[in-house]
């Protein structure tokens, strides 16, 4: 009964804390679900049912306590998007079907996966979404006529460009009293929400002053119903939902994201925990269910679940009455708010854009001109001039590149030899020079992770000493701390060659996760048992005792402490009995 642990201890203060802080954030989300849904191209009621379903649901069956759902600004231009190419009986069919994909995500716990998202990718995006609901207000604001609205960025620019003789003073005049009380509340008032007194002052204001001389709620949606959402089923076709298929999991996509940043937030502010597979679930029920009585995808609000926090919510209680203030408010006031003119909405919108573009982290990361910062600026820019789909998609595509390119310059292979020098005669690449190299073995210290995108850096080192042919190779492996099946290709093609001109490969040091790949694949049981070392001194004093002694005659190399007895002798002293002077022990093996 986890949904039941989180009322445990509940109280009657605790009901009190969660009837305010539900209250507040329920009358500031009336405001918000009618200008969210106005720029998404829907009725503003629409977005009213949204945030009465949706909310209730999110908070109710949700992973984090204090999630505050319902239509979000993120969502605008591609709801918009999809009302302009589809309809809106279509974008309810891809809420839905968003809905599904979300509760898959969740069912596969895939919840932890959108986390791994990175950061540039996230920002670049939300800045450009910021861009485009800011600037999709201002001939709202101006109350420019004529306009046609357009899903591409550039064209709405021009529209704004080709009306803007037609700017409404009396627009212009409520919009401004609108902003200015919106700006100057908080400084005053900080616990009174601010965009619905700018909405009512700027109403009274329009209704007693200019009259008939601003476009309404009213004027160009209709009067808003004060009844209850009607339960319809939209008519799903195989044909729709193949066309569907690709906004559907954009929806998806963006509201998982936002819902699992906005339960971060709650978790950072609160000290909890939040459950990301069931928080996944939770919002693809709410939008299964949201769009059958008209409403359209919601996710969880970062705002919202903030302010739903500082108002003092203890439990997900909060999420429904706030769902429950918004439905009263509809059926009570409805009417009313018809009167509301186009010319208040937008500031509110503008400021939505405003607080959520990430202004000073994407300064911030512009700052490091880093690969970061490059992914940043293609995601930003593509989600302001193409497509949120296209920007996410070539974002994430760059910065993985530029993540494996990262990662395979990490892999460094160097040629050593032992340092005399050293205490524990630690071999070192230094070491290793024309006149001091042994002709006979070729020693590697591999570091860092040997996978795909690495391949062709190791290959090209080790590869070079197979050319040279030596008797044997030591591959140092105690930096590797992982191996994909592209690197163990490289290992067993290393094997293969060294196996046909009758050579030896030495490993030591190999890491859990490498071995068990070799298991995996088969090539640990090509590599000789004894040719697998713990100790890279273990794996020398065995190469030292299988080298070509008779080679080893007046070279003059010395790149081993054993060589001047070797070049001498031709041959190490025989052991009886144990180790003799001179050959290393575990205890002072080089490192």
């Amino acid at each position: 009964m986890k949904w039941m642990g989180r009322f445990a201890g509940y109280n009657a203060s605790a009901f009190r804390k969660d009837l305010l802080s539900g209250l507040i954030v329920g009358i500031i989300a009336i405001p918000l679900g009618m200008a969210f849904a106005i720029a998404s191209g829907v009725k503003p009621e629409y977005g009213l049912y949204t945030t009465i379903i949706a909310g209730i649901l999110i908070s109710l069956l949700g992973g984090s306590k204090f999630q505050i759902g319902g239509p979000t600004g993120a969502f605008i231009p591609i709801l918009f998007a999809i009302v302009m190419q589809y309809g809106y009986e279509n974008l309810l069919i891809a809420g839905i079907m968003a809905g599904i994909m979300l509760v898959l995500m969740g069912l596969l716990k895939l919840g932890v996966l959108i986390k791994f998202i990175p950061r540039p990718v996230t920002i670049g995006f939300t800045a450009g979404i910021a861009v485009i609901i800011f600037s999709g207000q201002i001939a709202n604001f101006l109350g420019l006529s004529g306009i046609e609205k357009h899903e591409d960025f550039w064209s709405n620019m021009k529209e704004i460009g080709m009306h803007i003789s037609t700017v409404n003073i009396y627009s212009l005049l409520t919009a401004g009293s609108c902003l200015a009380v919106i700006l100057l509340v908080p400084r005053f008032a900080p616990k009174v929400p601010a965009s619905l007194v700018g909405l009512v002052l700027s109403t009274v204001v329009a209704a007693f002053f200019f009259e008939g001389q601003v476009a309404t709620i009213g004027s160009s949606f209709g009067a808003i119903p004060s009844s209850l959402p009607q339960f319809h089923v939209p008519e799903i076709t195989w044909e729709r939902i193949v066309n569907l298929l690709q906004p559907a999991f954009v929806i998806a996509m963006l509201g998982g994201i936002e819902s699992l940043l906005s339960a971060v937030v709650a978790d950072g502010m609160t000290g909890s925990r939040h459950n990301s597979n069931r928080e996944l679930i939770g919002q693809g029920i709410a939008n299964m269910v949201t769009p059958l009585f008209g409403g359209i995808p919601a996710t969880g609000a970062i705002a919202r679940t903030a302010t739903n926090i500082k108002s003092g919510a203890v439990s997900p209680l909060s999420g429904v009455i706030h769902g429950v203030v918004v439905l009263l408010v509809l059926v009570l006031f409805a009417p009313y708010a018809s009167h509301i003119p186009l010319a208040s909405m937008a500031p509110v919108l503008m400021m939505v854009a405003w607080n959520m573009s990430e202004r000073r982290s994407f300064i911030h990361v512009l700052k490091t001109r880093t690969s970061d910062s490059l992914v940043l600026l293609i995601t930003f820019l593509l989600t302001v001039f193409t497509s949120l789909t296209t920007a996410v998609e070539v974002g994430l595509i760059l910065a993985v590149l530029l993540f494996v390119k990262r990662m395979s310059e990490m892999l460094k292979v160097a040629k050593v030899l032992p340092d005399p020098d050293h205490k524990h005669e630690k071999v070192m690449a230094h070491m290793v020079h024309d006149g001091h190299d042994c002709p006979q073995m070729s020693m590697y210290t591999i570091e860092g992770p040997l996978f795909f995108g690495a391949a062709d850096t190791f290959e090209k080192s080790v590869m070079d000493s197979i050319h040279r042919r030596p008797g044997i190779l030591l591959l140092r492996m105690s930096k590797v701390p992982f191996i994909d099946t592209t690197g163990e290709s490289n290992l067993a093609s290393i094997l293969k060659h060294f196996e046909r001109s009758n050579g030896i490969v030495l490993f030591s040091g190999i890491q859990a996760q490498p071995m068990e790949m070799l298991k995996r694949t088969g090539l640990a049981e090509r590599i000789a048992p004894d040719h697998m070392f713990e100790h890279t001194g273990e794996a020398i004093d065995y190469a030292l005792l299988h080298l070509d002694h008779q080679k080893c005659l007046g070279c003059k190399h010395f790149a081993f402490r054993e060589c001047a007895t070797l070049s001498s002798a031709g041959a190490l002293p025989e052991r009886k009995g144990g180790l003799e002077p001179g050959i290393r022990t575990k205890a002072n093996s080089p490192v």
